[in-house]
């Protein structure tokens, strides 16, 4: 079996959050994101290995931090959990993690800002990759009607929204394609969007309301409203709650 990789990013500012520290280290219901991400990643049962891409400053902590993350995905072997450090930009962070997982047959990139994502729809990724498609995002259909606008603030156009999705995170990406994508200097709003570049088909997956970023101080609140009346269980994060509390 070729091995699935996870790599977490979480070198971002919580800066939007309100908070000095990286936003993946803000506690959601007295749990920080990140570890909340990393137990959602092993809960799913579709993953071998975890690297944690971090601020050089924030390795003890992180380390400290998910060195007592339950290491059981269901039925597969304990999953190890690796945080190196990451770079000035998501983008470099994502290199790093890449680079400290070589022999990986599949790669899942999520935005530890997602805690919430349930380990059902990390599984619907991975399970779709290992069935061939060669690059895998979950997407939403976009309930917002959308504009675009010039820079002075007029509507431009109205794209029809049936055609439009709101992509989520894990990606999931052939290994060898993302590192391909990873080699070139073009930026790109996501994963996805590099892989696009090479003209590969990017498939999509149902995406879950469940795994919305965490970005606002609104965010943290519904989060922590998610929680508080029993999300942590739907989500594979009770045994945490209760290792953390007590």
């Amino acid at each position: 079996m070729r091995p699935v990789v996870a790599l977490v990013p979480a070198a971002g500012r919580g800066v939007r959050l309100g908070e000095p520290t990286p936003k993946a280290f803000v506690p959601v219901g007295g749990i920080p994101m990140v570890r909340l991400a990393v137990d959602g990643l092993i809960a799913s049962g579709a993953v071998h290995r975890v690297v944690v891409v971090v601020p050089a400053e924030m390795v003890d902590a992180a380390s400290a931090l998910l060195s007592t993350t339950s290491l059981t995905g269901g039925s597969m072997p304990p999953v190890p959990v690796q945080v190196v450090v990451g770079g000035a930009e998501r983008t470099d962070s994502v290199r790093a993690g890449i680079a400290a997982a070589p022999d990986a047959g599949y790669y899942l990139v999520h935005d530890a800002a997602r805690a919430l994502t349930p380990p059902e729809l990390i599984a619907r990724v991975a399970t779709e990759l290992q069935a061939g498609s060669p690059a895998v995002v979950p997407a939403l259909p976009v309930v917002d009607t959308v504009k675009s606008v010039d820079d002075a603030g007029v509507v431009t156009g109205t794209p029809d929204r049936a055609r439009l999705r709101a992509i989520q995170t894990p990606q999931g990406f052939d290994a060898e394609l993302l590192r391909r994508a990873y080699a070139t200097d073009v930026g790109a709003t996501d994963d996805a969007g590099l892989v696009e570049r090479l003209g590969v088909a990017v498939h999509t997956v149902a995406g879950d309301p469940l795994a919305f970023k965490i970005t606002t101080p609104l965010d943290l609140t519904l989060a922590e409203a998610v929680l508080s009346v029993g999300g942590s269980a739907q989500l594979g994060h009770s045994a945490v709650r209760t290792e953390v509390a007590g």
